[in-house]
């Protein structure tokens, strides 16, 4: 285990992180929030030279590095970014609980939209600019920034294509191109192509101010769902309401579809699998959910608003982003029930949406069939095709281990949240778990669109942060932390 190129990249994750504090900084100072300028101050003063001390101790470190480093490097970044992105919300006192300033910009960086604050406008713009900006941070991955603007080397590919592979969600990570730094590269610049376009849109259609077109756009694009009103989405216009929804769908998407669209190959990306059946599934739940909310709700009464609640709370759910036009908690129960199955789904493989991700169901669904066609054919040799090419069996198996992990977890953290003190109900538990893990938000009953996580315990809260960081991540670099065998000499 190569220890000291592992603790140079996270000093290069901790200077990333203080420079992205400037914009927050200079927000709060021009706001004249002194709790918050000493909050982000004195976070900068700790992360900058914490950055310093660990580059100087490793500056002689030599670039061996494997996907053992890649998985644990991957893991301890997202940890040691979270534990310092608490501190502003700490250090100004505006929120005096560390495991509440932990959970949430756990909850930010994660993607997650959880929040433990009831009155969100009381906490200043600049801390408000921060948790958004953690979103779309997290979106794509602090670590794939970071590998998209290291310099150029050809032999920095190796540890790129390890920490890429870990820190993306999805079965699985290829080239675009030959250089894992021009791969990077390309997929920020789509970021951020799609975040900028978002913004204008709110800003000149939606009619969105300024500073919440940012941070709404920030949260669409990572797929977070902070809001910076207490209302929600619910004070913006229909027409900020519908952009949202269509940029929540397009960051659903597996951005591999944007560069096959921007090299013109129309024709890979309309036989796109994955694609196919995510449009299928958001288009048929939409239907569904609409007609059987129209008319049995006040703000539901008209078409078009059942139309936009519910294509909305759709593209929210299964891609993970968590905002909420309505108190979807007073849906009937069979739109309640599809928008949990959503949550289990979640969005597309390499898009920034959580979830189990819409390739490993359909290729789940193919494992199935095919094992249940071998029980009457024993003898007969079938292969699971995705896009017409054959998955491998070894990919096939990665998706049951993570399943089965996903379960495990699942269960483990229900329990703990159960056996908790406190007076919550078995759906208000479980839903909390689903909601965390798979980086959604909201969840139902006591955490349901209206309400927050503030009444857990911190044991709750901790072990809703570590899965918020299992679910982002995809369990196994997580796992991989509190694994003996991943510290053993080869």
């Amino acid at each position: 285990m190569n220890y000291r190129i592992m603790i140079r990249v996270h000093a290069w994750i901790l200077a990333i992180e203080t420079v992205f504090m400037v914009p927050a900084l200079l927000i709060a100072v021009w706001h004249r929030d002194m709790p918050s300028v000493r909050g982000f101050g004195w976070s900068m003063v700790i992360a900058a030279v914490s950055a310093l001390a660990m580059a100087y101790l490793t500056r002689n470190a030599k670039r061996r590095f494997f996907a053992r480093e890649g998985l644990v490097c991957t893991g301890m970044a997202w940890i040691v970014l979270s534990l310092v992105g608490a501190l502003p919300f700490f250090i100004s006192g505006r929120v005096p609980n560390y495991v509440d300033a932990l959970f949430e910009i756990v909850s930010g960086f994660t993607t997650t939209g959880a929040s433990v604050i009831a009155d969100v406008e009381a906490l200043g713009k600049g801390l408000l600019y921060w948790r958004s900006f953690s979103h779309w941070v997290g979106g794509m991955g602090v670590l794939v920034f970071f590998l998209a603007i290291i310099p150029a080397s050809g032999k920095n590919d190796g540890y790129m294509l390890h920490i890429l592979r870990a820190e993306s969600p999805g079965p699985s990570v290829n080239k675009m191109v030959p250089r894992m730094r021009h791969t990077a590269a390309i997929l920020y610049a789509m970021y951020c192509g799609l975040t900028v376009l978002d913004i204008l849109l709110l800003l000149i259609i939606g009619r969105m101010p300024l500073f919440d077109s940012f941070c709404i756009a920030f949260g669409t694009a990572g797929t977070g769902g902070f809001a910076v009103l207490n209302a929600g989405m619910a004070a913006y216009s229909p027409a900020a309401q519908y952009v949202t929804t269509v940029f929540m769908l397009l960051f659903g998407v597996n951005f591999g579809v944007y560069y096959l669209l921007l090299m013109r190959h129309f024709k890979d990306v309309f036989h796109d699998e994955e694609l196919r059946w995510y449009l299928l599934i958001v288009f048929a739940s939409i239907l569904f959910i609409g007609l059987n909310i129209y008319g049995k709700l006040p703000e539901s009464m008209g078409p078009e608003a059942t139309f936009r609640h519910s294509s909305f709370q759709v593209a929210s759910i299964i891609t993970t982003t968590g905002y909420a036009t309505v108190d979807f908690d007073l849906w009937p129960g069979f739109s309640k029930a599809l928008l949990l199955c959503l949550m289990f789904v979640g969005a597309s493989a390499g898009s920034t949406g959580g979830g189990i991700k819409v390739v490993r169901v359909v290729l789940l669904v193919k494992s199935i069939r095919r094992n249940a066609h071998q029980i009457f054919h024993p003898h007969e040799v079938r292969v699971i095709r995705m896009n017409g090419q054959r998955v491998s069996e070894q990919t096939v198996g990665n998706v049951s281990h993570y399943l089965a992990a996903y379960v495990i977890i699942v269960i483990a953290s229900f329990l703990i949240l159960a056996a908790d003190p406190g007076d919550f109900s078995l759906t208000t538990d479980f839903s909390a778990v689903m909601a965390t893990f798979n980086n959604i938000g909201p969840g139902f009953d006591s955490v349901g669109a209206s309400r927050n996580y503030f009444e857990f315990t911190n044991l709750s809260k901790l072990v809703m942060s570590l899965d918020m960081l299992l679910g982002r991540l995809e369990i196994f670099p997580i796992l991989a932390l509190f694994s003996s065998s991943t510290y053993r000499r080869a």
